[in-house]
């Protein structure tokens, strides 16, 4: 039944774009890390359950080369959502990437999308001013990912009624002492429920912020950092990393 759905995060599986682009490189735990993730999906998700992607999905730098890897997503059971990553350079027209996509799986950009009893939303967003240089071409993305955020907010908003509002991001929202941004008041604003966001690897793990701030919750899903299973995001528990 649809009203027992339940959601799933994973974020940044960098799957290899029709090149065959190893993330081995990147250390052992890397290898063969996408049979992980769908071993760990096959058992876990339901053909009426969510499963929410943050992205930086395929390394592909043009969507034709993108195909084998959505294929591969969109085969596993389950709707599933995605955002655009910062790596994910072949997603260019909106149009083009839905026109490739399988049934029940969606493309966010700009606006919302209701399942069930959630209405999806997210924008990619873009490095915190103050966490790595300011340039004013950083700060020109950052605020115009600003305006995507909000827009799609709006959107969320003017369709949500009684259900849980859910937001994607790609980059960090916060720091890692969960510290007030922009972002993270823009989702105050529009009293979002629950946030997930993916882009960091590596040690930079121990450094994203999870847990509930100002009636926010917030959930942290690069496959990485999750070892490779998906997060399920509940209404009675912290976010925790699997």
């Amino acid at each position: 039944m649809a009203d027992s759905a339940r959601l799933f995060a994973i974020s940044d599986l960098h799957l290899p774009g029709g090149d065959d682009k190893s993330m081995d490189l990147f250390g052992p735990h890397w290898q063969e890390h996408f049979t992980k993730i769908r071993e760990d999906w096959l058992a876990r998700v339901g053909p009426e359950d969510i499963v929410l992607l943050s992205g930086d999905t395929s390394w592909a730098m043009r969507l034709e080369e993108a195909l084998p890897d959505l294929q591969a997503i969109g085969a596993l059971p389950g709707r599933k959502v995605m955002i655009k990553g910062n790596h994910d350079f072949w997603w260019s027209s909106l149009s083009r990437v839905r026109a490739s996509l399988s049934e029940g799986f969606f493309a966010l950009q700009n606006d919302a999308l209701i399942l069930d009893d959630h209405v999806f939303c997210g924008s990619r967003g873009w490095s915190l001013p103050g966490l790595e240089e300011d340039s004013p071409e950083n700060l020109k993305i950052y605020q115009r990912e600003l305006i995507r955020l909000e827009l799609s907010l709006q959107r969320a908003q003017a369709q949500r009624g009684a259900r849980r509002l859910v937001a994607l991001c790609h980059f960090p929202p916060c720091n890692s002492r969960g510290e007030d941004s922009a972002v993270t008041q823009l989702l105050e604003r529009y009293q979002v429920d629950d946030v997930v966001y993916g882009h960091l690897h590596g040690p930079a793990c121990a450094s994203a912020f999870t847990g509930m701030k100002n009636g926010v919750r917030y959930w942290f899903s690069s496959c990485d950092c999750v070892q490779f299973r998906l997060l399920e995001l509940t209404c009675d528990q912290q976010p925790a990393r699997a």
